[in-house]
């Protein structure tokens, strides 16, 4: 039995966090999808398929991750892809507190459906996407955060 696990985000953009959290998913999951959702709650950077394509660009070495991109809610999705397995990353008790709210939401939409929590490394603790953008935005160095290609493409969309 192959053993899934979807990581669902808006990832606007990835971060070495969400990044540590991949690769430690991996060493557990054989397969692991990426999926970008779209957060009505918030203003993007990235179109989906810029961040999608960020994505795939980091783990293009990974063959058990894939990446996808999806309107809707998660539990659709998960029924839909038969993946009843989710990944969440937790920073602090504050993101303990609103992941369970939708872990517990998503087991009453679709009982079918876990969630599992990986603690951040402690390095990426303070590391969150809307950081890395307010940084950039203000011509900071992200360069410890992101990879050198998703650097390049924060640089580009405030240079334009």
């Amino acid at each position: 039995m192959t053993r899934k696990a979807i990581y669902p985000g808006s990832f606007d953009p990835i971060t070495n966090g969400h990044i540590d959290i991949v690769n430690r998913a991996t060493e557990i999951f054989d397969e692991v999808t990426i999926v970008v959702f779209d957060n009505p709650n918030k203003t993007t950077l990235f179109s989906f398929e810029e961040r999608r394509k960020l994505i795939s660009e980091q783990f293009c070495h990974l063959a058990s991750v894939t990446v996808d991109v999806y309107r809707g809610l998660l539990v659709d999705y998960a029924k839909q892809k038969s993946i009843f397995t989710i990944i969440r990353g937790l920073r602090a008790l504050s993101d303990f507190d609103y992941e369970l709210q939708f872990s517990l939401t998503n087991r009453k939409l679709a009982s079918e459906v876990d969630t599992i929590f990986f603690m951040t490394d402690e390095k990426y603790s303070y590391l969150s996407s809307s950081l890395v953008r307010q940084l950039v935005q203000f011509k900071g160095d992200v360069s410890a955060f992101v990879p050198v290609h998703v650097n390049n493409a924060l640089r580009s969309k405030f240079n334009e």
